[in-house]
């Protein structure tokens, strides 16, 4: 069976490893964890990027906004090298919410440091810590809606920073946006099959009619291209 690696921190709240190892089961793939530490080199088959703090904006030469959680340069670091050499190999990579924000600054993109308001955090006041939630537009023609369909998609949403327009990075192209204008998913022009999304594929969120069934076919498809040869 072939593997998917996936970035193991575990530094927010409410987030959960096993979430992503089984999607990645569910779709035929063994999880590789990617710990503190991790010296297997190049032994994955894909690259999964999870969710987590804050990237530190001297990672894209920006001054730290007031707003801007706890960092992790160690992190950052470690993910950044698993990534670059994902790309360089050209094996399919899977970056989700921190990861999807990753990607962009490894592109030489920047980030928003923070969205005004709650529209988009996680509800930390309550049990549980749920998501918030929103509809993106799917753009046709990609990665993305070959997985989950074009047009409208209702998703979770667990962030505060984001990538807009002017932030994006060159070598990037947009997959999903928001109606307030925020980049909600990206994909590499240059390489087979990477691509991030802003909300959290890998979560259930019953509440939310069809979105755990768009994660399954989103982790499906990353099991197809590495299944492609």
């Amino acid at each position: 069976m072939r593997n998917a690696g996936v970035t193991r921190w575990e530094d927010i709240p409410g987030e959960s490893i096993e979430r992503y190892w089984q999607r990645l089961r569910d779709a035929g793939l063994e999880p590789l964890d990617l710990h503190r530490g991790w010296t297997g080199g190049d032994g994955f088959d894909a690259l999964v990027l999870t969710g987590g703090v804050d990237i530190d904006p001297a990672r894209y030469g920006a001054e730290r906004h007031e707003k801007v959680r706890r960092t992790d340069p160690e992190r950052d670091e470690f993910e950044l090298a698993l990534l670059t050499r994902a790309l360089e190999r050209d094996v399919p990579v899977l970056a989700v919410c921190r990861g999807h924000q990753l990607l962009n600054v490894c592109f030489g993109g920047s980030l928003l440091q923070h969205i005004e308001g709650d529209a988009h955090r996680a509800d930390y006041a309550t049990e549980g810590y749920p998501s918030r939630s929103h509809e993106v537009v799917v753009v046709p023609g990609t990665r993305l809606a070959a997985a989950v369909g074009s047009g409208r998609l209702l998703v979770n949403s667990r962030h505060h920073q984001a990538v807009t327009p002017a932030t994006l990075a060159p070598g990037l192209k947009v997959a999903a946006t928001t109606n307030d204008g925020l980049i909600e998913a990206l994909e590499s022009e240059r390489h087979t099959w990477t691509v991030s999304v802003q909300w959290h594929p890998e979560r259930d969120e019953p509440e939310l009619p069809g979105f755990a069934e768009s994660g399954r076919r989103l982790f499906a498809a990353l099991a197809r291209a590495v299944n492609r040869d």
